[in-house]
């Protein structure tokens, strides 16, 4: 955090407090200013910070011909480092990254002719007061020789980190001093209370910050970051709903609301519902009651405190809007620092909602392959937002979940906790288990009509009808019609020749067709698989008047014009 940290008073350099992050050699002038151990000006009078390179490559432990590091005694050979062997100065890359030696932890040091030997680098003010007032310069820090117990100071090009398994470093070697072989192990022995110390504050550390949710900046509404703007539409543009304010719940969800429908939010102004109005939460922010809470499995989640019922609003969705740039940017370096939580929806199609660092509880749903919650976008006041709803009765207790959707970059794939029957094991991945469903295809429903005209019988352009499954179709002569009828046209047989009602009973034989009350006595069975038909036709041979049926035309109003489209 940045009020921890100390920084140096002569570059832009700054440490987190205490000695396992603060560089050997620092000046505390105050609990928060330093001068770090750069500014070093013992080089320029002095031999001993001037660095001691090893004679073997730090990654083979061989010799051979070396590159030396110029900040510490780092060696390598350029074959180990696949680099060509460079021209002028060269600094290893943990130099170049900044990592320097720190209090509380075991070097080998060479000092004079004597050997490598391990010591501990200890923090000045913990050291005797004599070693304390031994002549030193910034960058030079005390350490203590492990078998000798001795105290010197010395600069960081005459130390490098010892590791766990330089402990095995005398085995096999005849002739190793009594001395030497004591300081390895008291430095073995000494390196591993360190390890277990720096192990139990880790767990202290990660046991203390899972008490609490990783930390955000808690916002109400969405904020626009760089060139993104939030609409805002004009009091004109918003639409207008039907309620009334005596209605028993105007703008609610059991309403006829059309913005309701169309996932508009009311606007208090134009809604004529007024103060009534159920159709403004999320200008208004009526949220459920909820709270964040420690998951089994799937770290930080949120749980409701109140019974919800299908459809109820949990809480709208927000965070920094951004744009797809700043999107990829963000991933990018999330990437790169192996940062595994997001926190981005999609909002519109160059829009999108970052919750990781600013958000409000949404941000602490989990995602579930069988969520009880869905996002679903709404336009208030002219923009879209994003809220949460439920898709089923929700108990008090139960944590609120939603499908993620999350749409996988490049190989890497999120594994999935959430427990579900139809879990697919990763986050953005179907069920292998689960078949798709085919999607079944509707059969076209085309009406079929005759080809021939259904008064004389004949062909050429006929007018169809439109009534479901009449495949009757005429002349506009026989109709006496001059022109297509407009709109949708349904033909004479489907009423009364006697007084135009609907009809009830049809000739096979011709347009004739009489209703219930006129269909007594005017249709017989012909001899023709016994269809009906009237006193026009024979019974014995119903076909045979047909030429004199080709001569007859029917009147025909001209009907009137009708909404629905005709084909």
């Amino acid at each position: 955090m940045l009020s921890h940290l100390m920084r140096c008073m002569r570059c832009p350099v700054a440490y987190h407090t205490g000695d396992n992050c603060v560089a050997a050699g620092s000046v505390v002038i105050t609990p928060h200013i330093i001068i770090c151990s750069n500014h070093s000006s013992s080089k320029k009078n002095g031999h001993l910070t001037s660095p001691v390179n090893v004679g073997w490559c730090f990654i083979c432990a061989r010799g051979g011909r070396l590159l030396c590091c110029e900040s510490c005694p780092a060696s390598f050979h350029p074959e180990c480092l696949n680099i060509e062997m460079p021209e002028g100065t060269w600094c290893c890359s943990e130099c170049r990254a900044g990592r320097k030696p720190h209090y509380k932890q075991i070097v080998w040091v060479k000092l004079g002719s004597y050997r490598w030997w391990p010591a501990e680098i200890c923090n000045p003010r913990l050291v005797p007061f004599n070693i304390q007032t031994l002549k030193h310069d910034i960058g030079e820090f005390p350490v203590f020789f492990f078998g000798s117990h001795d105290y010197y100071w010395i600069g960081r090009g005459r130390v490098f980190p010892y590791v766990e398994s330089d402990r095995n470093f005398a085995e096999g070697q005849m002739g190793i001093n009594k001395t030497f072989k004591k300081a390895l192990e008291e430095a073995a022995r000494r390196f591993q209370e360190l390890k277990a110390q720096r192990e139990s504050r880790e767990a202290l550390e990660q046991e203390r910050n899972s008490r609490r949710p990783p930390p955000y900046k808690f916002i109400k509404s969405n904020k626009p970051v760089g060139k993104v703007q939030v609409h805002v539409a004009d009091l004109s543009e918003i639409p207008r709903c039907s309620c009334k304010p005596t209605d028993e719940s105007p703008c609610g969800r059991d309403s006829q609301c059309l913005n309701r429908m169309l996932q508009y939010e009311c606007h208090p102004q134009v809604c004529p519902a007024g103060d009534r109005c159920h159709n403004q939460h999320f200008s208004q922010r009526l949220f459920a009651e909820t709270e964040v809470f420690k998951t089994d499995r799937c770290g930080w989640g949120l749980r409701t405190k109140q019974d919800l019922k299908k459809g109820d609003f949990v809480m709208e969705y927000v965070g920094e809007l951004i744009d797809l740039e700043e999107c990829r940017l963000r991933i990018k370096h999330a990437n790169e620092n192996r940062v595994t939580n997001f926190y981005m929806l999609t909002l519109t199609k160059d829009r999108v909602i970052d919750a990781g660092p600013k958000g409000n509880f949404s941000r602490f749903m989990n995602h579930s392959c069988s969520p009880n919650c869905e996002t679903q976008k709404w336009t208030v006041n002219g923009d879209v937002r994003i809220g949460l709803f439920t898709l089923c009765d929700i108990e008090a207790g139960t944590e609120l979940t939603f499908n993620y959707n999350l749409d996988c970059l490049g190989n890497g794939r999120t594994s999935c906790h959430c427990g579900a029957e139809n879990c697919s094991g990763f986050l953005g991945a179907r069920n292998a288990k689960l078949k798709p469903k085919k999607r079944k295809l509707k059969p076209e429903n085309r009406q079929t009509h005759e080809y021939f005209c259904f008064c004389c019988g004949e062909g050429g352009e006929l007018v169809m009808c439109d009534k479901k499954d009449c495949p009757k179709a005429y002349h506009l002569l026989c109709l006496n019609l001059t022109k297509p009828p407009f709109g949708r046209w349904e033909c004479p047989w489907h009423e009364c020749s006697v007084c135009q009602c609907a009809a009830a009973s049809f000739c096979h034989f011709c347009p004739s067709s009489f209703c219930r009350e006129h269909d007594r006595g005017a249709l017989v069975p012909s001899a023709l698989d016994g269809r009906p038909c009237c006193s026009s036709h024979d019974p014995q041979n119903p076909l045979g008047s047909q030429s004199d049926l080709n001569r007859a035309t029917i009147k025909v109003e001209q009907p009137e014009p009708s909404e629905e489209p005709g084909e």
